[in-house]
């Protein structure tokens, strides 16, 4: 069985909220755009394609933030930062998102995931060196 892997991007708009999708289906709940890679993909090009699916933004893919290994899936996740080439506005164009928005990272929406808040914190604390590797476990829920 091939590797799974996942990709999301960290979106921020000018006073620096984070862009977070709500899910149509599980929990309804709020997240990064992103998604499983697909044949023949590399992790910067499914963050590039799911950010457009999802919300409909052209995204310049920048800086790896993090990779999470999660045991429970057998499932990478990479999280890279990444800026909109559009002007407009995101929009949910997938039937699988329910909304998005910006969100200040002191007021994200409920429910999410410890892991969703978690792979936040680390883009967004600009620390050199900081670890890029990390192991989850499974998800816990703040409603």
């Amino acid at each position: 069985m091939p590797k799974l892997i996942g990709s999301a991007a960290i979106i921020l708009d000018a006073e620096g909220r984070v862009l977070l999708v709500k899910h149509s289906y599980g929990k309804h709940n709020w997240d990064l755009p992103g998604g499983k890679a697909e044949e023949n993909e590399s992790a910067q090009e499914t963050a590039k394609r799911e950010v457009f699916e999802e919300v409909g933004m052209e995204v310049l893919i920048g800086n790896l933030t993090g990779i999470y290994y999660d045991p429970d899936y057998d499932i990478h996740h990479f999280v890279f930062l990444a800026t909109s080439k559009d002007t407009r506005a995101p929009q949910p164009s997938s039937p699988e998102i329910m909304e998005c928005g910006f969100y200040s990272r002191d007021e994200l929406p409920r429910p999410i995931s410890d892991f969703t808040c978690r792979r936040i914190e680390d883009a967004l604390r600009n620390t050199p060196n900081h670890e890029l590797f990390h192991k989850v476990g499974p998800r816990q829920w703040i409603e």
